[in-house]
């Protein structure tokens, strides 16, 4: 009896680990030595490349592929769609397996619908990536970035609101009463 829950057509292959109270839904592919945490969510039609992590809490909405050099903090949201790649420079007859470049996602970022995640540009915690965006640089700690490529137009709070800093430099959320510190291009919860 395992601690997770696999609906009956997804495929998981010998190696894994997955945490206690995951679910892994329809079609989806867990391939063999990643580590998936524990409340995780994995929607349809995903695919879990080798030696992925994921950490707790990570919800994965249908479509998604995640490949081998992705590693995800606690409570990352990865939206329908969204792509990772791992290679920078792909050639169907050149083999570049190990040249897969690392990607690593900050606690509580999300990226939204159809994002596409370019290999080697880590993504900061809380960053708020807008659906449809491709991400061609390092993202900042609960910046938001928009566009093709993606452009920073802002800031987010944990909870996913837009911050507006007054003219001191502070900001706080809407609904949870944080407060924020801009400084040197960086946000940082006071």
């Amino acid at each position: 009896m395992s601690d997770f829950f696999a609906h009956e057509t997804a495929v998981i292959d010998e190696g894994c680990t997955i945490g206690e109270g995951t679910k892994i839904w329809h079609f989806s592919h867990i391939m063999p030595n990643c580590t998936i945490g524990s409340k995780c969510n994995i929607g349809q039609n995903v695919v879990v490349s080798p030696e992925v992590i994921l950490g707790n809490n990570v919800k994965v909405q249908n479509n998604v592929s995640i490949y081998t050099g992705v590693e995800c903090a606690d409570d990352v949201f990865l939206g329908p769609s969204m792509v990772f790649t791992n290679v920078m420079n792909p050639r169907s007859a050149v083999n570049r397996r190990d040249q897969y470049l690392k990607t690593k996602v900050g606690v509580g970022a999300s990226i939204g619908a159809n994002a596409t995640i370019v290999c080697g540009n880590p993504i900061g915690k809380f960053a708020f990536i807008g659906a449809g965006a491709v991400v061609t640089k390092e993202v900042l700690d609960y910046a938001l970035l928009v566009g093709n490529p993606a452009k920073q137009i802002g800031w987010m709070s944990e909870f996913g609101h837009r911050l507006n800093f007054d003219n001191n430099n502070f900001a706080t959320c809407p609904e949870s009463g944080d407060k924020y510190e801009l400084s040197d291009n960086q946000v940082k919860k006071v």
